[in-house]
């Protein structure tokens, strides 16, 4: 009983879905056909259509045109932040020759005074590649792929295309460790370009090292050049850091030339401490020679 009842309702299901689709076939054509009547009174008909079912159904296209204004502006922020990335890249390099120009110029001024200048053949550099960033969110840290097979020492200084980013710390056969001017186990000693002055920059774990130790602070101001001074012969004089910026709390920090967000390449410096003069030399400190009988007559 309960089986020829399902049967019946399978029956009856199959021939309302045949007789519903033979309709919206039908309905289908019906309206293909009313559309491509070519006839005066059909074509007023279809108008008369078309004026009352598509303003009734004007929200529905609201959405679509919402969607295609949103792909417009992705698109165009697409395009705007491509044009940024670019500019930036533009800038970085612009930076570069800026820092080259005036280094060229200072040299040149210096040249124009001392004619013979020999330099130290031992004052070259090597480029390295970064392999990883080994820090952490405390310690700032990169890898290099040079090391003890390079001639590669502790202490060293590394900069990019830009400006001084940090020092050598650990040298391994092929890879050494840098670590960076934010570290807060930085100290670089530094000289501010425009008075001569020369303090401490330290590392506190963020992108702007602070300037300690300085003498005269209220006589450095905001856009002032940051250099190494050579002091305690760590890194040679006259490589460039960065420039004096003011917190909001009134710190003189420094804001580096380097990028030190993305760094691909960086050049150590290959420095060799001076030689220390122990003993003096045959025309300083020499003990005056007695004189002769004869000379005292």
């Amino acid at each position: 009983m309960v089986r020829e009842r399902s049967k019946n309702t399978d029956v009856y299901s199959a021939v309302a879905y045949r007789i519903i689709l033979g309709l919206l076939i039908t309905l289908l054509l019906g309206v293909f056909l009313f559309w491509r009547i070519d006839s005066p009174r059909v074509e007023q008909i279809r108008m008369n259509i078309i004026d009352k079912v598509i303003p009734n159904f004007s929200w529905a296209g609201i959405p679509l045109t919402k969607a295609f204004d949103l792909l417009l502006a992705a698109k165009s922020y697409e395009e705007i932040f491509e044009q940024n990335q670019n500019l930036r890249r533009e800038l970085q390099q612009m930076k570069a020759w800026k820092e080259a120009a005036l280094q060229r110029e200072q040299e040149n001024a210096k040249l124009l005074d001392l004619n013979k200048v020999r330099l130290d053949p031992k004052f070259t550099k090597i480029t390295g590649v970064v392999l990883a960033d080994s820090g952490g969110p405390f310690r700032q840290t990169v890898l290099l792929n040079i090391g003890k097979r390079d001639g590669i020492l502790d202490g060293w200084a590394a900069m990019d295309g830009l400006g001084l980013v940090g020092r050598i710390s650990g040298v391994a056969e092929k890879t050494s460790r840098v670590i960076l001017l934010g570290d807060t186990s930085s100290r670089i000693p530094i000289k501010i370009d425009s008075g001569g002055q020369r303090a401490l920059l330290i590392g506190d774990n963020t992108r702007y090292p602070s300037i300690e130790f300085l003498e005269y602070p209220e006589t450095v101001r905001p856009g002032d050049r940051v250099m190494t001074s050579g002091d305690g012969d760590v890194f040679p004089p006259g490589i460039l850091v960065g420039q004096v910026i003011k917190s909001q709390t009134g710190k003189l920090r420094v804001m580096l030339s380097a990028d030190t967000q993305r760094l691909d390449f960086l050049r150590v410096i290959r420095h060799l401490p001076r030689e220390k003069v122990n003993t003096a030399g045959g025309l300083v400190g020499q003990p005056s020679t007695q004189l002769s009988p004869s000379q005292n007559d």
